[in-house]
């Protein structure tokens, strides 16, 4: 079974179908609204799937698993009935070795959050109260998001880490958050998100870019002119970033207010990742797609797979957008073999979210900037402990890390 056939089984399980006068209306999978589904002589969907490929999505394939057809004839008569179809779909998974990475997560947490802050190094003072050290707000920072507390129930925790030696000393909790909300630390944490990758540089080659929105506390209110009343909309942080495809890592990644454009953060993370990891292939949305970026991925020896629009012209020179688009429009299902890598871009974004929270609990702009770089963060470490046991590696952050962490963003 394709991967398209056990996702509609799962839609198809999940039920939220529904019959309609001239088709089926399905939930989509993440939830954020409904696609239209006709099975005629050739079956149909609304979903960018279907309009891409011109062929049976997960949508059409979650009908079909959900409804088998028997026509019977009766006298002229045609009467069609429908049964319920029940398939359940299992998925291999190495438990014992996935129960160890789980259970003593915490404890290795730690140590690498640890290692990885010593590479910082303390900023030069000349007068004043001495500071706290850098790197100890950075390790209570991120470790605050990574246990999911208030700065006030957090810091028994870090009471505990200073005990262990892990950090000097314990800082109030009105610092924690302090430096949290500190415009400093926004690029500091970027880095240390792409060097946190290192580790995994040898395994990954193939990489996808997508953003996602992490909701705020906070509502912005505007006149529509259109309608002529006033609209309440969600105020959201949005996440732009790239990870490897087979272990979810993290990169490089940006983060933004919710009104940005995301084509504009394209090049400065595939420069980002480009300069420590060795890349092959970049899948994106058609959000994506421009010759700039194309062009940006071809520089460094990659294909970029990003789908072309139905109203794309047909090219009349010969550079990479051609190369490209030619590829797209003659062998589709190979262009889209690729393309449907990004999915494990979603994935990363999905285990973000569940694990660290889909929202954030800072007031300040900044503040849900960086706690939203501490997530990311935080994942990085998880997806290290668990390739520990997966795949055997020793993780450590030595002197390439240390200059990595000062030429990064450069």
């Amino acid at each position: 079974m394709d991967t398209r056939k056990e996702r509609g089984v799962q839609l198809a399980q999940r039920g939220h179908i529904t019959k309609q006068e001239n088709g089926w209306k399905v939930l989509s999978q993440t939830g954020n609204g409904y696609y239209s589904v006709k099975l005629d002589k050739r079956p149909s969907c609304t979903c960018p799937d279907f309009e891409l490929r011109q062929q049976p999505c997960k949508h059409i394939h979650a009908v079909e698993c959900l409804l088998v057809w028997d026509t019977i004839t009766d006298g002229g008569q045609t009467i069609t009935t429908t049964k319920t179809q029940i398939v359940k779909v299992t998925y291999k998974q190495n438990w014992p070795v996935y129960n160890r990475a789980q259970t003593e997560e915490k404890a290795r947490f730690i140590p690498l959050l640890e290692a990885l802050c010593h590479l910082i190094t303390q900023p030069l003072q000349s007068k004043g109260r001495p500071r706290l050290p850098l790197a100890d707000m950075v390790f209570s920072c991120v470790y605050k998001v990574y246990e999911g507390f208030s700065s006030r129930r957090f810091m028994s925790d870090l009471r505990e880490a200073e005990a262990q030696d892990h950090i000097a000393k314990a800082a109030h909790f009105n610092s924690v958050s302090r430096y949290l909300a500190n415009p400093a630390l926004t690029d500091l944490l970027s880095q240390l998100v792409t060097v946190s990758s290192l580790p995994l540089k040898g395994i990954e080659n193939n990489f996808a870019v997508d953003s996602s929105g992490f909701s705020t506390c906070r509502f912005v209110r505007w006149f529509n002119k259109k309608y002529g009343r006033e609209v309440d909309n969600r105020e959201w942080v949005k996440a732009h970033l790239t990870c490897g495809v087979e272990t979810k890592i993290v990169t490089a990644v940006d983060v933004s207010g919710w009104a940005a454009h995301d084509t504009t953060y394209f090049l400065p993370l595939i420069e980002r990742t480009v300069q420590y990891h060795q890349v092959k292939e970049v899948s994106a949305d058609k959000a994506y797609l421009s010759l700039k970026n194309l062009k940006a991925v071809a520089r460094h020896n990659a294909v970029p797979y990003i789908p072309f629009k139905t109203n794309t012209a047909v090219p009349t020179t010969n550079n990479i957008w051609a190369e490209m688009y030619y590829h797209f429009m003659s062998n589709r299902e190979d262009f889209l073999t690729h393309y449907h890598k990004r999915s494990n871009v979603e994935t990363a974004f999905s285990m973000i979210k569940a694990k660290f929270g889909d929202a954030v609990r800072s007031k300040s702009d900044i503040g849900q900037l960086n706690e939203v770089l501490c997530k990311v963060l935080c994942h990085n470490i998880c997806v290290i402990i668990q390739a520990i046991y997966e795949l055997g590696i020793e993780p450590t952050f030595g002197a390439e890390a240390r200059l990595a962490l000062k030429s990064v963003g450069k």
